[in-house]
């Protein structure tokens, strides 16, 4: 393929993706959903592009789930997963060993004698979508806005973007039994998920510290580059632990948490860079899945892929959850419920099933088919129910109104030590019939309004400017109740007492 044909392809493809996506929100479908659909509408049983390399699919999908955890990591405060790093721990590890082993026990029971492929084979099926997926987990929360009671959206961030690694060596791990055949050795591989766990951790935590470390010292002329050197380093936290035979998934989260909470210069623009690049995978990732399946091979294994999608959302997940939060007597039963129902499958269980066909596991084109068929189902099925269900279970409420950094005409931001509010506000008649000029406005003291933009320029103002209707003014202060104070003052917001 030429190089310009394929730009055009890659273009006109992240273009439609883009637009379903826009147009997914206001209907609550996952976009990550309809990136899937547009590649299966471009693939071969579509508008006719064909693509089958198992390699390629296996690196695109490796390279972009690096980049999406370390981008999980980044983002999460370690203050907000402090409270619930047990139970989010647990389930991470216990939760899916008790996911993969009744959900692999039960397919064995019910399906195998048409399916054939052994209890191991059961049980790899089981553990390639024993994981939550982190970037379906991450984009729809995040995306949809939910604000969930008890630390549930925490414990779920955390669950999501530390039980890759437990999939990842579980699949490995029941990949090579399989191929080896004859008795497994449970205890060895035991051994060898525990090795793998302990070098990862260790090793996202020191080389996260080195990154630190390396960023604040290099001294380089092009800010740009800052947020450049960030993401080599997380390629590089990958692909060094796989050397240090530990688990590069967990690896690069834990290194993405290291960095995402300490000081480091250039931050806001790495984490603005890192947004981007983490969307970018997404679409990259379930584009290139998207492209890589057969829509008309998924109708042989419709109806044991339906099976399957309802044992795990209404029974193995359930009670892998249930089973993993009982030492936590704080999640109630309405909670536990809600974190069963957000085991969403998404492009991670896909990855799976493409090591199984890259490491030639008999039946592996099947059990690709199944599992792509019931990330289809999770991501529907759960993936648009989210806040249905979350309303339902009564565990959302209504958002907080942060007024902090909520810019538009001025793009200017804080650092985050610097503990100050900001908004920006448009003049109108009711506000300038206490006044008209900036001085009339009886601010706290604590209370700014130190930008004007008025059509297309900008100024800083005086006690004696002159407003308008339709300035736009931007307002700063130490502290959010200062802040809410204010604009009620202003006429903006209902007037409240400030905080002492």
């Amino acid at each position: 393929m030429k190089v310009e044909l394929f730009l055009l392809v890659l273009s006109t493809l992240f273009f439609a993706s883009i637009l379903a996506g826009k147009a997914g929100s206001r209907f609550g479908v996952p976009a990550l959903l309809l990136f899937l659909g547009v590649g299966m509408l471009f693939g071969s049983d579509g508008l006719g592009i064909h693509f089958d390399n198992i390699k390629v699919a296996h690196m695109v999908g490796t390279v972009a789930l690096s980049a999406i955890l370390f981008s999980g990591g980044l983002d999460t405060k370690i203050s907000d997963i402090k409270p619930v790093l047990g139970p989010g721990v647990m389930l991470a590890t216990v939760g899916v060993l008790f996911t993969a082993a009744i959900t692999g026990s039960m397919l064995y029971l019910l399906i195998d004698p048409h399916f054939g492929v052994g209890l191991l084979g059961c049980l790899l099926l089981a553990a390639t979508m024993s994981s939550t997926d982190s970037a379906s987990v991450f984009s729809i929360l995040r995306g949809k806005g939910l604000h969930l009671k008890h630390d549930l959206r925490p414990t779920l961030e955390l669950e999501s973007g530390a039980n890759d690694p437990m999939a990842y060596v579980l699949t490995t791990t029941l990949i090579s039994l399989v191929l080896q055949g004859g008795e497994p050795h449970f205890g060895s591989a035991l051994l060898n998920l525990t090795l793998q766990l302990i070098i990862g951790a260790a090793a996202g935590w020191s080389l996260g510290k080195g990154m630190v470390w390396v960023i604040n010292r290099i001294n380089m002329d092009n800010q740009a580059l800052y947020p450049i050197l960030v993401l080599s380093g997380s390629f590089f936290v990958f692909a060094a632990t796989y050397y240090m035979h530990g688990n590069s998934y967990l690896a690069v989260y834990v290194a993405g948490l290291v960095v995402g909470n300490s000081r480091f210069v250039h931050k806001r623009s790495t984490r603005n860079f890192f947004d981007a690049v983490s969307w970018l995978a997404q679409l990259s990732m379930f584009l290139t899945l998207g492209l890589l399946v057969n829509p008309s091979e998924l109708r042989e294994v419709w109806l044991l892929g339906l099976i399957i999608s309802f044992v795990m959302i209404f029974v193995s997940r359930p009670i892998a959850v249930f089973l993993s939060l009982l030492p936590f007597r704080h999640y109630d039963f309405r909670d536990r419920l809600f974190v069963s129902w957000v085991g969403m499958r998404g492009a991670v269980p896909i990855i799976f099933a493409i090591l199984c066909r890259a490491s030639n596991v008999p039946h592996s084109d099947v059990m690709f088919n199944i599992v792509f068929l019931c990330t289809l189902v999770s991501l529907i099925v759960q993936g648009t129910s989210l806040s249905l269900v979350a309303r339902w279970l009564d565990v959302s409420e209504a958002p907080k109104d942060s007024l902090r950094n909520r810019s538009q005409d001025f793009d200017i931001d804080f650092p985050e030590e610097i503990k100050s509010a900001i908004i920006e506000a448009t003049v109108t008649e009711e506000m300038l019939s206490i006044g008209t000029r900036m001085m009339d406005f009886r601010l706290p003291e604590k209370t700014l309004v130190i930008m004007v933009k008025r059509g297309d320029n900008y100024f800083v103002p005086t006690g004696k400017t002159l407003l308008h209707v339709g300035d736009r003014l931007m307002i700063l202060s130490d502290n959010q109740a200062e802040l809410e104070y204010a604009l009620g003052v202003m006429g903006i917001a209902p007037s409240s007492s400030p905080e002492p």
